[in-house]
């Protein structure tokens, strides 16, 4: 069974670009994954979910899964939790399909949150920082205790 590979919206692909640190660019994050991984996350904790249009068909290709494995399975825990059946975790092409489909949403919905923020923003890295401080702070404020690994 192949694994379905991470899409990234069409209008989103320079932003996805811009963030990724490359050659000649200072983007905060070192690979295209680390930018959805983050976006997800962010999607997830502000609960923006968004389904994708047309997809980037290259620059940035899709992103295959394997790549996000190093963090610990991120889309399946992104899926079951978001779910809240355990089902989705089954190994056929329906529920990967099914995994894919609710992350890439949540990237979605993370990079339009993105878009939004950096509009206009010259150093990402720092507005991102920024981001993260406050909701830290919100946290605080709520009495709960941060924990960054959710956006990883």
């Amino acid at each position: 069974m192949a694994l379905a590979r991470v899409q990234i919206s069409e209008d989103k692909a320079e932003l996805v670009k811009a963030l990724r640190d490359a050659e000649d660019e200072t983007g905060p994050f070192q690979t295209y994954a680390d930018v959805l991984a983050f976006a997800g996350m962010l999607g997830m904790s502000r609960s923006k979910r968004s389904p994708l249009g047309k997809f980037s068909r290259k620059d940035p290709d899709p992103i295959p899964q394997d790549q996000f494995r190093q963090t610990g399975a991120l889309i399946s825990l992104v899926a079951a939790i978001s779910v809240e059946d355990l089902r989705v975790l089954l190994p056929t092409e329906e529920c990967d399909a099914m995994r894919v489909q609710m992350f890439q949403e949540f990237v979605n919905g993370g990079l339009e949150l993105l878009q939004t923020e950096l509009q206009g923003v010259v150093d990402y890295s720092e507005k991102i920082l920024l981001m993260l401080r406050a909701e830290r702070e919100k946290e605080n404020l709520n009495g709960e205790e941060f924990d960054l690994s959710r956006f990883l």
